[in-house]
């Protein structure tokens, strides 16, 4: 399937690792120009900053003289194993709340005059499972995530009329940091006769988990997200779309 992104102009927030690095690396093999922002560098072509400073995110977007599409895939869990919601205090919420749903809204703010002015082009949030199914794992990570997709859709109602197309894109288990944080945080609570490796937890879980019974992978998402940024997309706008195995169907 030809795309037709050539030429395109993209912004991929948390571009250093990880699924963010995998959609900038997809745009690329699309021959399109992708600059990336994220609070480590790692290459060239990353901006470092925290996207919790709306000022460092307005500066970033003042440096594109033209840009089409704009991803935020940017996200972080509290650290601490949320089940039952009280093992947390409530200043564990704060940092997750600023950097996944106040992130997101200072690269909307920052990046939606730009591409108004173009008449055209997309956002993508990178979301969550957890954000659909109040996932007990990390109350303050799920519940930034459900936030995050309740924006996208607002954003979508405003920007539609613009022809900006905003949509969301969840992920299941996927093999990044993140997880394995969840792993390391659960294994804590844990009696050290009951602790699992991280491969046997994940191989656990993921059975249980997803109804194809594997993992998924960083690629999936940057297939899906070049998709989404082209014109085979045109219809597109205001939904969450799942790449998570089966694990969470809507009836």
């Amino acid at each position: 399937m030809n795309l037709n992104l050539a030429g395109h102009s993209i912004a991929v927030f948390g571009a250093a690792r990880g699924i963010g690095r995998a959609i900038a690396d997809g745009f690329v093999a699309e021959g399109c120009s992708v600059r990336g922002f994220d609070r480590e560098s790692g290459a060239d072509f990353i901006t470092t900053g925290d996207v919790t400073s709306y000022e460092a995110v307005k500066s970033f977007a003042a440096g594109f003289e033209a840009v089409d599409h704009v991803v935020f895939c940017v996200g972080i869990g509290s650290g601490k194993f949320g089940f039952p919601f009280w093992n947390l205090e409530p200043s564990d919420w704060a940092r997750v709340l600023e950097v996944n749903l106040i992130g997101a809204v200072n690269v909307a703010h920052a990046f939606a005059p730009r591409l108004i002015e173009r008449g055209a082009g997309s956002m993508l949030f990178l979301v969550s499972v957890a954000g659909q199914m109040g996932s007990q794992t990390d109350p303050p990570y799920s519940a930034s995530k459900a936030a995050l997709i309740n924006f996208t859709q607002c954003a979508a109602k405003d920007l539609g009329p613009h022809n900006i197309r905003v949509n969301a894109l969840a992920p299941g288990m996927v093999k990044t940091e993140l997880n394995q944080s969840i792993w390391a945080a659960g294994q804590k609570k844990l009696t050290e006769d009951k602790r699992q490796s991280f491969d046997d937890w994940a191989a656990e879980k993921i059975k249980k988990v997803s109804h194809l019974g594997r993992w998924q992978m960083p690629d999936e998402y940057a297939a899906m997200a070049t998709f989404l940024a082209s014109d085979h997309a045109k219809n597109i706008t205001g939904q969450t779309i799942n790449i998570d195995g089966g694990w969470v169907m809507h009836s």
